[in-house]
């Protein structure tokens, strides 16, 4: 039987310090609450060293998730970026260890940002854009006989001139690659930043993501590029409404009802919620929500026989 479209509801978590304990106290609060699922930021915790993994540390983790009665999904380093030529041999292999941590803690994904140039690099489009789709394949295939999926994520801009694939792009270029270990993953809240900053189609460009997608990032904003705007403290990026915020849901102005009402995601996708940390007191009611949006998928689009 073919799974259903969304098949657990869950939280991120990262060490706050480098350290297993903080790691420990964030799933804990995540499984009291009632989540089925974590997705573990690995590289917040020392794990991998140049491409290898620390056996002890790697020995710890796996200890940890054992503990604990939730499954796992793994977000993979922030600051990758597969169409950077002079780092992309060191970032295949950090990825490929997680992909063995992966398979370590019983995770069937991992994240993996997708990539940039810089402005001053305009005449490397093309060629970092194979670059990219070279190395996310060597990376699905590495992945395959593991059973996980690599869920490459739709970033928005974050300098002038930067060149990144727009959500319906990166849709593009998943279904051009055509490997059954990768999967497009819709961060609905950076489709948003930068649909305004380019002015296109939010929803056209998730319904082009969603074709080819395999897990989500929730979390709320009100789609508005940060800019140079300077902050003291966070909770003004909040206060102004600037910004990748990660804010509770119903905090900003994504539609997320209308959107799940239309979405239809692959069979076998998590939808993982990307809450800033500070927020812990409104995540019950986030999951409830979050729970209710799954439904409306799941309701639409049942598991089939």
């Amino acid at each position: 039987m073919t799974p259903s479209p969304i098949v657990a509801v869950g939280f991120n978590a990262a060490s706050a310090d480098g350290e297993f304990a903080s790691l420990e106290a964030r799933l804990r609060q995540i499984a009291e609450i009632g989540a089925d699922v974590a997705e573990i930021a690995v590289s917040s915790l020392d794990i991998v060293a140049g491409g290898r993994i620390i056996p002890e540390r790697a020995a710890r983790l796996e200890q940890l998730t054992r503990s604990l009665p939730l499954r796992y999904t793994v977000h993979g380093l922030v600051a990758s970026n597969f169409m950077d030529r002079e780092t992309v041999d060191r970032q295949l292999a950090a990825a490929k260890a997680l992909v063995e941590i992966c398979d370590r803690i019983g995770s069937g994904i991992l994240v993996q940002h997708s990539g940039a140039i810089r402005a001053d690099q305009g005449a490397e489009r093309a060629a970092a854009g194979r670059l990219e789709d070279e190395t996310v394949h060597a990376l699905a295939e590495f992945a395959r006989p593991y059973g996980v999926r690599i869920a490459l994520e739709n970033i928005f801009t974050t300098e002038p001139g930067q060149w990144r694939r727009s959500p319906s792009e990166l849709a593009g270029a998943i279904k051009a690659i055509g490997h059954p270990n990768l999967v497009a993953l819709i961060d609905f809240s950076h489709a948003y930043i930068e649909s305004t900053y380019r002015g296109l189609d939010f929803r056209a460009e998730l319904r082009a993501m969603a074709e080819v997608a395999g897990h989500l990032h929730v979390h709320d904003s009100f789609g508005q590029p940060q800019g140079r705007t300077p902050f003291y403290f966070p909770q003004e990026a909040t206060a102004l409404g600037l910004g990748d915020l990660h804010m509770p849901l119903g905090w900003g102005d994504i539609p997320f009802a209308e959107i799940f009402a239309e979405l239809s995601p692959l069979p076998g996708t998590v939808l993982m919620m990307e809450i800033n940390h500070r927020y812990g007191a409104e995540q019950p009611a986030c999951l409830s929500e979050a729970r209710r949006f799954a439904a409306l998928v799941n309701d639409r689009l049942p598991a089939a026989a």
